[in-house]
Parts: structure tokens; sequence; C-alpha cells
């Protein structure tokens, strides 16, 4: 019969190796998490950068002489001296023609 000394350093030792098995298990899953989260902020992030690069763009283009024509020609319908405008009317009344 085993002395009561080897069974309690058994159990303690089981008890440890269970313990740290069990934080081990639950930091991998958390580090898994953790990565999907990164993962997730990276694409964002990426998103993001397009984003202000392209404002930057159009900051760089409406600096430009041909980009502040352009945003009078679009927002504010403005035309150069001597252009010719040509407004379209339709004939009808009704605002939608009718499907074939």
């Amino acid at each position: 019969m085993p002395r009561l000394r080897w069974v309690i350093i058994t159990a303690v030792a089981l008890l440890a190796i269970f313990i740290a098995g069990t934080v081990y298990f639950f930091e991998f899953r958390r580090i898994g998490d953790l990565k999907a989260d990164v993962a997730k902020k990276l694409v964002r992030l990426d998103e993001k950068e397009r984003s202000v690069n392209e404002y930057r763009e159009k900051v760089e283009f409406y600096k430009t002489k041909e980009g502040i024509a352009h945003l009078a020609r679009e927002e504010y319908n403005l035309a150069f001296p001597g252009e010719r405008i040509y407004i379209i009317v339709p004939e009808s009344s009704d605002p939608v023609p009718p499907l074939p």
C-alpha cells in the first residue's frame, strides 16, 4: 500500500498539472480571439487608409485650376465666358415615360 505522503504529492502534482492545463487552454483560446480581432482591425485600418488617400488625391486635384473649374461646373453649374449652354426640356409632362 502506498504511503500517504506519496498519495498527497501525486494529488498535488495532478492538481497543478490540471490547473496549468486549464489556464493554457483558456489563454490559447483568448489568443485566437485576439488574433481574429486584430485581423478585423487591420482590414478596417486598410479601408480607412484607402479613404484618406482618396481624399488627399481630391484635395490635391481641387487645388489646381482644373480642379476648381471642375468643382464650379459640377456643384455650381458655372461656365467659362464664351461657352454655350444647352438646356434640354422634355416634351411631355409625364415625369417617367411608360415602359414598352
